[in-house]
């Protein structure tokens, strides 16, 4: 007897094997029918999976959150299918599925490119309408290198090469496609229905620039075509709020090859840019840090013993002088306990709080480079608590609030919590027991908080687990920013010490942690957030006074003066320019107020005011508008 257990609590039992279909179908004929997949014990398994055993099952429908994830995989082999069908002789490659979607590379006679979408999309939905079954099958790694070898596959046969002998191997066949594959599958091509190709890239055969190059086509995939427009609307939404693109309208930065991965910021972006600093800054102050500045350039000794060098190496720039070698530093947190080593400290001094604006520099890929959302060059508002095992919970949420604040004052209130907790072994130092008690410690704190989290195994940084704060966009697209860390390892390694109450040597707790993060990536994702719109209080330009005629220069001058000494963002539009053009050409760039300037406006001491969205606002004194710049930047 096979006692199968579902989500509801409720049992059933089975003479014999029955598969997953089979199941969904004795539990409702409905079911039957929505199964994409099934997962036993955890493990996602195909419709025709066999329970065997007592077992754990859930019907995988379109309702389950792994629906996404066979949906895309599915798609992926559609789209290999239509390919060949179209070029035959085309090689498969490999095809994974990705955030949004999936891709697939090729190697054929000639590279694919965009015209040749829409061609293999129409292929993939007569497939899809064909309602081919999915079935799967095994093989051993020679009867599966014989077969692939007959095929023309030879990257299927490399693939098959790095795959231990003992390990079973599942192919996937469809109509007249076959693939190597884990799965799982939809049980028939008909259960995909929205899908919809995005682009062509080149891409080397395992990443390798030695190796040939392949046609990559990336593709969408969704449950239904509602979700498809969704995300297409989305996209498009995104790409007008492009950050590089509305940076080239609002004169805000550049970039350039010379210096790939690095920013150019023109005056109006740095404004934007000090904004957000002293914003920050002034929540050092007022949460009892001390500012700090470490050098950028240290010795490879110290980010040896860190462990940075052990983990990191690959994405540090090193440099060489009088036959030391040193690395610009990726991260604060080495210097900072550097910092904390000078002089004796006492248990008594804790908490102490560094902050600091700290340049790092990392070397990533050119190809994972994206504007100022992934550069090479940055600054981190990065903050180090150093504290006793009895303060972290304490220090937790009071970051955890100060953040949520910090957050909303930017326009965010959609903020979703998550705990990434240790990378497997190898890959992280520590033993089991520190990183239980740190792991512990981060749930205890957020449970305080009355917050929900949700746990990310595996990704934590290698020295300690953390809490990341990941903010929904105005278009619903998710970011992960913030950081609060719980590190037993650095400071011991490190040799920082304090003397405790009972006179002993004690390594300090480290907590490291960041609000925004990368600033620069905080302000790309402002920039696309607000679409260039920026509060009043993070405008570059917060409002720009123009003459009617040249008549009232002097008096606009005296105006932008007074506001501009009063610390506001003002400037003036003198150009000899009717005022119309003028008003539609500072419109352009989204000033939050727009001054106009006339005779009359002169005469009597006043400014009439617009907002950006065209609302006439009426008259008023510099004095009573500066009054209401005053109470709209109060935040800042």
């Amino acid at each position: 007897m096979i006692t199968i257990s579902l989500p509801d609590g409720s049992k059933r039992e089975f003479a014999e094997p029955i598969s997953v279909h089979e199941l969904a179908c004795a539990i409702g004929p409905g079911l039957g029918a929505a199964a994409l997949a099934g997962k036993v014990d955890g493990k996602l398994v195909d419709t025709a999976h066999l329970l065997r055993h007592d077992a754990t099952v859930e019907i995988v429908t379109d309702r389950h959150p792994d629906a996404l994830e066979v949906v895309r995989h599915s798609t992926a082999h559609l789209l290999a299918q239509a390919v060949q069908r179209l070029y035959p002789g085309t090689q498969v490659t490999i095809g994974p599925v990705i955030d949004n979607g999936f891709y697939y590379d090729f190697a054929g006679e000639r590279p694919f490119t965009v015209e040749d979408l829409p061609a293999i999309e129409a292929e993939m939905a007569r497939i899809a309408k064909e309602a081919l079954p999915v079935t799967r099958s095994e093989k051993t790694r020679e009867q599966a290198a014989q077969f692939f070898e007959g095929l023309g596959e030879h990257y299927k046969v490399e693939i098959l090469r790095d795959i231990a002998d003992d390990q079973p191997l599942s192919l996937y066949t469809q109509g007249e496609f076959t693939d190597l594959c884990r799965g799982p599958h939809v049980p028939n091509t008909g259960k995909l229905r929205a899908f919809k190709l995005m682009k062509v890239a080149g891409a080397y055969w395992r990443g390798n620039s030695d190796n040939a190059m392949l046609s990559r086509i990336y593709g969408t995939a969704w449950l239904n075509d509602k979700d498809l427009k969704a995300y297409l609307l989305q996209l498009e939404e995104a790409e007008k709020r492009d950050h590089r693109k509305i940076a080239k309208l609002l004169d805000l930065f550049h970039q350039q090859e010379e210096a790939p991965g690095m920013v150019f910021w023109h005056y109006k972006g740095w404004a934007l840019w000090q904004a957000v600093e002293q914003y920050m800054r002034r929540v050092y102050r007022d949460s009892g840090y001390r500012e700090v500045k470490a050098p950028q350039v240290l010795d490879v000794s110290l980010w040896q013993r860190s462990g940075h060098w052990q983990n990191y190496q690959e994405n540090m720039f090193l440099t060489e002088s009088e036959k030391r070698q040193y690395a610009l530093k990726p991260m604060n947190c080495p210097g900072h306990i550097q910092i904390f080593k000078q002089g004796l400290r006492s248990y008594r001094e804790l908490p102490i709080r560094y902050g600091e604006f700290g340049g790092c520099h990392r070397n990533e890929p050119s190809g994972a480079l994206h504007g100022i959302m992934r550069v090479r060059a940055f600054t981190q508002d990065d903050g180090h608590v150093f504290c006793t095992e009895e303060q972290i919970a304490d220090e937790v949420q009071a970051f955890h609030r100060q953040a949520l604040k910090v957050y909303a004052d930017f326009g965010f209130d959609n903020i979703a919590v998550k705990i990434a907790l240790r990378p497997e072994a190898g890959k992280r130092l520590g033993s089991d027991e520190v990183w239980d008690k740190a792991e512990a410690l981060l749930r205890s704190a957020l449970s305080a908080c009355g917050v929900t989290w949700e746990e990310l195994p595996g990704e934590g940084a290698f020295y300690s687990p953390k809490i990341e704060y990941h903010l929904k966009d105005a278009i619903g697209r998710e970011w992960q920013v913030g950081t609060m860390q719980v590190d037993y390892l650095m400071p011991e390694r490190l040799g920082a010490e304090y003397i405790d109450e009972h006179s002993q040597r004690r390594s300090p707790v480290m907590l490291h942690r960041a609000i925004v993060g990368s600033l620069e990536r905080f302000i790309g994702i402002l920039i696309e957030h607000h679409a260039g719109y920026f509060p009043t209080w993070l405008a570059p330009v917060q409002a720009m006074l123009m003459n009617v005629t040249d008549a009232q220069a002097d008096y606009v001058e005296a105006v932008r003066t007074a506001l501009t000494r009063e610390g506001f963002r003002v400037e003036s539009d003198l150009r000899n320019e009717k005022i119309g053009y003028k008003i539609r050409e500072n419109t352009l760039q989204r000033i939050p107020y727009l001054l106009v300037i006339g005779d009359r406006e002169k005469e009597h001491g006043t400014v009439t005011v617009r907002s950006r969205a065209g609302d006439d606002l009426g008259t008023m004194t510099p004095a009573e508008f500066a009054a209401r710049l005053r109470e709209e930047t109060a935040i800042g």
